[in-house]
């Protein structure tokens, strides 16, 4: 089964696996690194890792314009149903869920979360996703390093996504040691080069990974598809 994964900019990511839209994070107005803007994107399925407005983004509009299920944890679920979001699904840290995308399971994440009006966004999360044929994608949102990860990675993680913009998250050197503790065979970083705080050089990561880690690193431009196979 091919699975496509589109990087629409900062940490907005488009899966369409098993004839679903699931579009993580759409964070597009406002985003200079966006490659589409919230009206043109669809989905199915929107998953939301926290509450930061670059993240958030615009879940509300394209939530109410698609009818997309939004999964999230329980604090921005119910946010969202007070901006209008009718289709919400409540889950939390540890929790997993099946969907007709795959099968979904939350993890931690060390980072904070509260949403643009100041309301409490609950636990950071991030995201492992079992699809169909049985491959794990990992996509550990807004994250430092953490130890636990070498969970994750006993879970059998095909591909991970990271960040590597610092500041924020994980800088390149973090994010290096998260993929020797997670061990995924493929690797595609993300959230750095949307401003100069975060700007990083992606390609240079790379070849650090491959030179030492067993992983394939993969980089990708904005609005470029990798189809994993």
């Amino acid at each position: 089964m091919t699975t496509t994964l589109t990087w629409l900019g900062h940490s907005t990511w488009l899966i369409d696996t098993a004839g679903q839209r699931v579009l993580i994070d759409p964070f597009l107005t406002g985003n200079p690194a966006a490659t589409v803007t919230a009206d043109q994107v669809t989905a199915d399925f929107i998953l939301v890792s926290h509450g930061h407005g670059d993240h958030v983004g615009d879940t509300v509009a394209i939530a109410r314009r698609t009818g997309a299920l939004v999964i999230a944890n329980y604090e921005i679920t119910e946010w969202l149903a007070r901006q209008g979001v009718e289709n919400v699904h409540a889950m939390n840290t540890g929790g997993a869920h099946p969907f007709p995308f795959g099968h979904l399971k939350l993890t931690i994440a060390h980072h904070t979360s509260m949403l643009p009006d100041g309301a409490n966004g609950g636990n950071p999360v991030g995201f492992i996703l079992r699809l169909a044929d049985g491959r794990k994608l990992y996509h550990a949102a807004d994250t430092g390093l953490f130890y636990d990860m070498k969970l994750i990675g006993d879970e059998g993680i095909d591909l991970a996504i990271l960040p590597i913009g610092d500041n924020y998250t994980m800088g390149p050197d973090d994010a290096l040691r998260a993929v020797q503790l997670i061990q995924p065979k493929r690797v595609i970083p993300t959230h750095y080069n949307t401003w100069e705080l975060i700007a990083q050089d992606a390609h240079a990561w790379a070849a650090r990974v491959r030179a030492d880690s067993t992983a394939q690193a993969v980089v990708l431009k904005p609005g470029e598809v990798y189809r994993w196979e």
